[in-house]
């Protein structure tokens, strides 16, 4: 069996803040689990697999008694909001409808989508689907990824790799990966590709250097919460 650790999760509650932020009764917990990956789930759909993408990474959802607040970061703003609004207000009114509550939509820029590991990741997943050469985009994006000022980077991807009979894995690394350093930070994502073949995994992870206070506060303040270091150096 591998002993291996997720990265985000391996850092949660101490350099990484929760993606999801409520609390809620017992009896109430898993309603609003259930919930919040319906959120996740329907805002994927809606901006991530319909075209035009909006390349979103991710979704931080935080409840009060009275409002759902949904934080989506994504490199692309201007989909997510769409002329004048109206994209935005569409969806606002649809989860209000799909949960019933008041709900309130902010959208955070990503302003670097070649440090982001999930929008790397459903980069090449696009590429491989369009049947071109997976060494080559591996080697790319993993160049594209260093100039873009990362420290290190590792892709692998698992499947049918070109049709092949038998799956195998490839990966291709660059600079520095320190995955057992609690305070380097690390961006990982995972994407999947649907070929004619078969599904192809790809796993992406990101050195962007040690957690500094001043990039802390900004992720935190983009999240919308403060991701705390417990003095782990």
């Amino acid at each position: 069996m591998g002993q291996k650790s997720h990265p985000f999760g391996f850092r949660l509650g101490i350099t990484e803040a929760h993606r999801s932020r409520w609390y809620a009764p017992k009896a109430l917990y898993g309603e609003l689990l259930v919930e919040d990956e319906k959120i996740r789930q329907y805002l994927d759909k809606r901006l991530n697999k319909t075209p035009p993408s909006a390349s979103v990474s991710d979704i931080h959802i935080e409840r009060t008694r009275e409002e759902l607040k949904i934080i989506v970061r994504t490199a692309r703003p201007g989909i997510v909001i769409g002329p004048k609004g109206s994209e935005i207000d569409r969806m606002t009114e649809e989860l209000r409808y799909m949960t019933g509550r008041k709900v309130a939509i902010s959208v955070v820029e990503i302003r670097e989508p070649d440090l982001d590991a999930q929008l790397v990741g459903d980069g090449i997943a696009e590429q491989l689907k369009k049947r071109m050469g997976f060494r080559r985009v591996l080697k790319m994006r993993a160049e594209a990824v260093m100039a873009a000022g990362a420290q290190g980077v590792k892709i692998q991807v698992s499947g049918r790799l070109g049709g092949a009979e038998m799956s195998r894995r490839l990966d291709v690394r660059l600079g520095s990966l320190p995955l057992s350093t609690l305070q380097a930070n690390i961006n990982y994502g995972f994407s999947e590709s649907h070929t004619t073949y078969g599904v192809l995994g790809v796993k992406v992870w990101i050195y962007k250097g040690q957690y500094s206070t001043a990039e802390e506060e900004n992720q935190s303040n983009a999240a919308g919460a403060r991701a705390r270091a417990r003095g782990r150096k």
